[in-house]
């Protein structure tokens, strides 16, 4: 996702507790008023299950 940066992701999952599911990625954006894009990023991601924030930019940016 070309105009999605690591900060803003950063920002998105402001918080959050790993291990984490998918699921709770998603609500911690919305809880931080993410952009939909963001949002849309997280839910779409494949993997479901994430030991921390480098995992979870990784699955992101990686597609």
């Amino acid at each position: 996702m070309a105009d999605l940066s690591p900060i803003d992701l950063q920002k998105a999952l402001n918080g959050m507790e790993y291990p984490a599911e998918k699921k709770d990625l998603v609500d911690c954006a919305r809880r931080n008023d993410a952009d939909d894009k963001v949002v849309s990023s997280l839910d779409g991601l494949h993997q479901d299950h994430f030991d921390g924030p480098n995992e979870v930019q990784k699955a992101v940016f990686s597609g």
